[in-house]
């Protein structure tokens, strides 16, 4: 290997872009994914690079089964949980059909079976466009977009409780508007949901992180909190009786592919009770 260049050893695309960072190729015969790190140094005074690359495709098979496993649970158990019953209602109602003389009240239990299965179909429609909505998720259109005037629509929005909206200072991000209000108005609905069964309250605001160049922006409620946070961003999880457990995985998708994090637990010991949310995000420029 003494003397040979990087691009006919295949070793190119190791020397350039950022790292750490994964890619797939083909090494010693075998097609895999590899973890590219690269260095700097000098030796004898000459500039080197040292490239080490580590196979990681083992470690992220194993993580994507898991993935699978998980996701696979959560679907099997959403979906049956639709089919059950329709199933069942659907053989009530042909066996109704066939019986002779029928009952008085056989049109009454006709259309009552009727409506559950409607009822249960919707559900499952329901369910199957929030996992289209998870799946084909468009890459964000950046534009300046105004902090403040965007938080107080959201709150607006929210119509079954008046949402506080504490203020804040006067910032522009570079974001997609669309997708970032989508985010935020998931995030009220479910302190929304959590406030309303203590008849509480909820609140949102904004603050600058300088140190990072960001903003932090918060959805607060003073609901019943959060008993576990394990299973919070694992798609189509939920605790809700018409929940699809998809706005959390959905708001996370947005923030990450706005370089940003978002962090939901119970509020820290003498705020009172009740959950926060913490969207943070890059690239934030104070206004006059």
């Amino acid at each position: 290997l003494l003397g040979r260049t990087a691009e006919y050893l295949g070793l190119e695309s190791c020397l350039e872009g950022t790292t750490p960072r994964t890619l797939d190729d083909s090494f010693q015969g075998g097609i895999g994914r590899w973890e590219v790190r690269r260095r700097s140094f000098r030796q004898g005074g000459l500039p080197m690079e040292m490239v080490v690359l580590a196979d990681v495709s083992r470690a992220l098979r194993a993580e994507e089964r898991q993935a699978w496993r998980r996701l696979i649970r959560v679907l099997s158990h959403e979906i049956n949980n639709s089919l059950a019953p329709i199933k069942s209602l659907a053989g009530t109602l042909v066996g109704m059909m066939d019986r002779v003389p029928r009952t008085e009240d056989y049109e009454v239990d006709l259309m009552r079976g009727l409506n559950v299965i409607q009822t249960r179909s919707e559900a499952l429609d329901r369910f199957m466009s929030a996992y289209a909505r998870l799946a084909k998720l468009p890459p964000p259109t950046l534009e300046a977009v105004t902090v403040e005037p965007l938080i107080r629509r959201v709150a607006q929005l929210e119509s079954r409780i008046e949402v506080t909206v504490q203020p804040g200072p006067t910032l522009t991000i570079q974001a997609d508007g669309d997708q970032l209000e989508q985010l935020l108005i998931n995030l009220v609905k479910n302190a929304t949901d959590a406030a309303l069964e203590t008849s509480g309250n909820v609140a949102m605001g904004w603050a600058a992180l300088p140190e990072e160049n960001g903003i932090e922006v918060y959805v607060q409620d003073s609901g019943p909190g959060l008993t576990s946070t394990t299973n919070l961003f694992v798609p189509f999880f939920t605790t809700k009786p018409n929940g699809t457990g998809v706005g959390l995985a959905l708001s996370r998708q947005v923030a990450e592919a706005h370089g940003g994090t978002i962090t939901l637990g119970n509020r820290p010991e003498g705020e009172g009770t009740g959950c926060v949310a913490r969207l943070r995000l890059p690239g934030a420029v104070s206004s006059p």
